[in-house]
């Protein structure tokens, strides 16, 4: 996206937690070759592949879609010193995430020993923190740095914060240049929401913008009663069903 809006934001977090997130859960599941399980202290890959504890490997991970990313040296450039925070807010949402779990190893279930590992929260979890950082996402504009000599992102001024003195935005915070458009009709940026199906319990009334939606029936068919067949194919009869479908009004 060449416009930096609070879905830009929110885009480049989601992205970047997505595939910290695979890839560390990867490794652990041995999809990938060049990692292995977390490399947490006194636990060994060979014991941790016999216990079935193998730790998600974040450090591996993280550091792949750092080097991926080709985050360096960016200068006075807004747009990529927003985008690459985001990107970092992203990763630590993941980080945020990972806790120690444990299992018990002894007779009839009893704890004498115990093997611990790390775990990351699943991603649905963070998907939903991220969406609580989009909500309050922070604007912010480039200013100069006389201590260290270059720019940095700044903020609307906080409580509690010198009036005199932009308030930087934190590590946890989405940040963004422009205000976004509506969504809601037609635009460059957007085909708007007229048509768009919906669900009548979760999203209608936000899809729609408050204009309110269709209701359709419909009959589909899909297949049903499969049985597998001698030799060698799935053999299944075709059902109807009556399906109820909203969609935004124009």
């Amino acid at each position: 996206m060449k416009q930096s809006f609070k879905e830009t934001a929110f885009l480049y977090a989601v992205s970047s937690a997505a595939l910290t997130h695979s890839l560390a859960r990867a490794c652990s599941a041995g999809r990938m070759e060049r990692c292995t399980c977390d490399d947490s202290p006194g636990l060994e890959n060979r014991k941790a592949w016999q216990w079935g504890v193998c730790g998600d490997n974040l450090k591996y991970s993280t550091k792949f879609l750092k080097k991926f990313l080709g985050q360096k040296r960016i200068g006075k450039d807004l747009r990529a010193k927003v985008d690459i925070h985001n990107t970092n807010v992203g990763i630590k949402a993941v980080k945020n995430g990972l806790k120690t779990t444990c299992k018990c190893h002894g007779v009839s279930g009893s704890c004498a020993v115990r093997t611990c590992w790390k775990q990351l929260s699943p991603f649905h979890e963070i998907g939903r923190l991220l969406k609580l950082r989009y909500d309050d996402a922070v604007k912010v504009f480039s200013t100069s740095n006389d201590a260290v000599g270059h720019s940095e992102l700044a903020g609307p001024h906080r409580h509690g914060h010198s009036a005199k003195q932009p308030a930087l935005p934190r590590p946890t915070d989405l940040v963004y240049v422009e205000d976004s458009p509506s969504f809601c009709r037609p635009s460059k940026y957007s085909l708007g929401t007229a048509g768009r199906t919906c669900s009548r319990e979760g999203n209608c009334d936000s899809m729609c913008c408050g204009r309110g939606y269709n209701t359709q029936s419909r009959l589909v068919t899909f297949s049903c009663h499969c049985q597998v067949q001698w030799c060698c194919y799935v053999e299944c009869q075709q059902c109807m069903q009556e399906e109820v479908v909203y969609s935004c009004k124009q």
